[in-house]
Parts: C-alpha cells; sequence; structure tokens
C-alpha cells in the first residue's frame, strides 16, 4: 500500500490529506512541527474556486458555521474616495460563495476532519522534517526530529511519496533547491491583528484602502455574537520599513504594541469604518516582513514535490494564498488518482500547476488588482470627486477580469465545476 508523507499540518497539507483519502489513499501520515493544532491566528479569504474545493470534500456546511461570506469588496483611495466596489462570490454570479474565516478555525475544521476520515494517528505533532536523501530507487529517505514526550530525538522514514507543504521557509524545498536561502524582501513591513467590535462599526463589507505607500485591509470574519452582537475583525497594514523609526526586517509572528504604526493610520475613514478604531480594539498586533519566493524551475524531484507557499510563496495580494493551496491539494490528488506511478503523477502535477502559479507570482509583485489604489493616487494624489474621471469603468473592470483569469478564478472557469473530480479507488 502506497505511504504518503506530508511535510506540514497547515491550509495545503491537511487539504491534500483528505483530497489523497477521497482519491482511495488510505496510508497518509501528516508530520506537523506544533505540538497542537490551536484555533489562532488572523483571518484570511478563501475565493469561490477554493471554497468550490472544499465543498467538494464535504466541508462547506462545517466552514459556513466558521465563517462570513465576503459580499463585497470595495477599494479606496486614502483621503477616502471610492475607487471601486465589487460584489463577490454568489453576488458576484458564482456558484459558491467567497468565505472571510480565521486562519486557526479554518486549519482546526481540516484538522479535525484528517483525524476522523484517516484516523487519528495520520496527523502527528511535535515532529519535524530536518532533511532528505533521495533513494536509487526514487523515493527520499526523511529525516525527522521528534520534539514532544518519549519520542524526542531523531530517526527517519522512508516513505512511497513525500509532500513538501511545510510553509514559505520550507524544509523540503531547501533540500531540493540547496543555497536558495532566505526569502527576498522587498522592504515592506506588514502587521496583522485580530479585532472585536460592535457589528454596526464595521460593516458588512470587505476593504482595501491607501496609495502607493500605504494600505489598510479590513474585512469581518464571524456573524455578530453576544449581547453586544460583537464581530471578529481582520486586519493587515502595510508600509515601507524606512517610514517606521528603528525599523528592521523583522521577524515572524513578532508581537509589536499598536503604538508602533497607529498614528500612520489616523483620519482614516471609509464610509463609516475607521481604521484607527479597529486597530485600538486588538489586544495585540503581529509585526512581518513581506516576503515571497523567487518562482522555481522545477517543483518534483523523483517521488517528492512542493505544494503551497513551500512552492509558490506570494505576496499577500488578492486573496490567493490560502486559496491556491487549497487548488494545489486536490489537483495533486487528482494526478495520484490518474497515473498509477507516483513520479508521472507528480509531473503532471505540476505540469498543470507550476506555469499558473508562476504567473499569479509574478502578477502579486505588480500588486494585482490593488494597483487601482496606486493608479488613483499617482493620477490624483489630493483625492477625487468621481473616479471615472481619473480611471475609466473599462479599465477598472480590465484590470479586475485580467488578475481573476489568470488566478483562474474568473465565473465562468470557476462555474464549470471542479476539474479535480476524483472517483475514490479501491484502497492504494
Amino acid at each position: 500500500m502506497t505511504h504518503i508523507m506530508i511535510a506540514g499540518g497547515g491550509i495545503a497539507g491537511l487539504t491534500a490529506a483528505l483530497a489523497l483519502h477521497t482519491a482511495g489513499f488510505e496510508r497518509i501520515t501528516v508530520v506537523e512541527t506544533a505540538r497542537r493544532i490551536q484555533p489562532v491566528g488572523a483571518g484570511l479569504n478563501l475565493m469561490p474556486n477554493a471554497v468550490r474545493e472544499l465543498d467538494a470534500l464535504g466541508l462547506l456546511d462545517r466552514l459556513e458555521e466558521l465563517a462570513v461570506r465576503t459580499r463585497e469588496l470595495r477599494y479606496y483611495h486614502c483621503r477616502g474616495g471610492l475607487v471601486s466596489r465589487e460584489p463577490r462570490g454568489l453576488g458576484a454570479g458564482y456558484h459558491w460563495p467567497q468565505l472571510s474565516i480565521q486562519r486557526g478555525d479554518l486549519q482546526l475544521a481540516l484538522a479535525d476532519a484528517v483525524r476522523e476520515r484517516l484516523g487519528p494517528g495520520a496527523l502527528v505533532g511535535g515532529v519535524r522534517v530536518i532533511g532528505l536523501d533521495p533513494l536509487p530507487d526514487g523515493r527520499p529517505r526523511v529525516q525527522l526530529e521528534h520534539r514532544d514526550g518519549a519520542r524526542r530525538g531523531k530517526a527517519s522514514l522512508e516513505p512511497d511519496v513525500l509532500i513538501g507543504a511545510d510553509g514559505i521557509r520550507s524544509t523540503v524545498r531547501a533540500a531540493l533547491n540547496p543555497g536558495e536561502g532566505e526569502p527576498p524582501w522587498n522592504g515592506m513591513l506588514v502587521w496583522r491583528g485580530v479585532s472585536s467590535l460592535p457589528a454596526d462599526r464595521i460593516g458588512t463589507f470587505m476593504f482595501i484602502a491607501g496609495d502607493d505607500r500605504q494600505k489598510a485591509v479590513v474585512y469581518p470574519m464571524t456573524e455578530p455574537a453576544g449581547d453586544t452582537g460583537e464581530v471578529l475583525v481582520n486586519w493587515a497594514l502595510a508600509m515601507p520599513a524606512d517610514s517606521i523609526d528603528d525599523a528592521t526586517r523583522g521577524d515572524w509572528n513578532r508581537p509589536v504594541p499598536v503604538a508602533t504604526f497607529l498614528h500612520h493610520y489616523e483620519g482614516w475613514d471609509f464610509d463609516g469604518v475607521s481604521v484607527p478604531e479597529v486597530l485600538r480594539a486588538a489586544d495585540t498586533a503581529f509585526e512581518y516582513p513581506m516576503v515571497d519566493r523567487e518562482p522555481l524551475a522545477r517543483w518534483s524531484y523523483g517521488r517528492t514535490t512542493l505544494i503551497g507557499d513551500a512552492a509558490h510563496a506570494m505576496y499577500p495580494i488578492g486573496s490567493n494564498g490560502a486559496t491556491q493551496s487549497i487548488v494545489d491539494g486536490r489537483a495533486l490528488a487528482h494526478a495520484m488518482a490518474r497515473y498509477p506511478d507516483p513520479v508521472e503523477a507528480l509531473a503532471a502535477y505540476e505540469a498543470e500547476r507550476r506555469p499558473a502559479m508562476t504567473e499569479l507570482q509574478r502578477a502579486n509583485r505588480q500588486l494585482g488588482p490593488e494597483i487601482v489604489i496606486n493608479m488613483a493616487h499617482e493620477r490624483a494624489p489630493d483625492g477625487f470627486t468621481d473616479i471615472h474621471e481619473v480611471i475609466p469603468a473599462r479599465e477598472l473592470a480590465e484590470i479586475a477580469a485580467r488578475y481573476a483569469a489568470t488566478g483562474a478564478f474568473d465565473p465562468e472557469s470557476v462555474n464549470q465545476g471542479s476539474p479535480y473530480g476524483i472517483s475514490a479507488r479501491s484502497p492504494r
């Protein structure tokens, strides 16, 4: 029976495990560095193409209990002018909604489904991949470090297939691409956080606002709850590091006081939603360098491949990080189900996904659909009365449509249904 090891229990790895199980693979082991998965973290948006794939895995009802449907996206100039507004999800003609959800809630829901369907031993926490070596038959010898309890120490396994789903600082990727080094930094810092506010103070829409130097992204990700009707609000801010006193490249998940950057967003108010009010309601903020990865010329080596951020980490633009990781997992399982030879399967998966993701990585470096904010500021730095006197409606529509087509999440493509329909076969 084919043994598939997945390095990384994040969104990509867990989705891949569920999709592979649906395809009839039963011996699947997901190893995760964290000892246990906690429902923590900032928010994310799942585009309809990802929601379609999660629905095919039987998860949509559960996720809708944890998320809110994103019905509208608005872009604003930093001085308050509305650049554009777009219906999202069902309102935009998709057959599936767009969902805003806490990353930790999504990850925990996926983990629960893995344990329920594959068994409690399928997801192993406290285990980190520290290296790998190819065997003569193409299988990998995976070096592991156990960091939990009686199993503490090092070991090695020789699975039939290894899937590197271990994120932007992937050990699997580093082993396949020695000397690549740290993810390149573009000089921007990102702050993320979660606030709790009365629903009438946050609105029902997602918005991205700013100019060519700084931006803010704000959206609700839960339905009103409790006596006060409060909702959890996700927010993310970005500014050049040279605008912040004593700023450095930063590290991952580094907690910083909101006061570090709050004053740069005073006066940012968009149709009744005050960015400073949102920020002051947060308990803490986390600072990140804005980084991505250079596109790779190759993802697969023998019986080892990459998915998610390990394969194609991109700037946090266009809600495509988690979205494309989910699609990766389904595409990989589809290829594994079609080709008995794992080497052929991984090559087929890569041939479909890598060119599209390379194009999307490059589009995000050019700011993707958010370029309209920069254009509005460059053409009308002091603001405007009518955006269509600054950017014609046709030009705005073309930018949005071009980016959606790049990621294959335009309504026509998505509504054709999943290209990864997998019929479960006998256990493999």
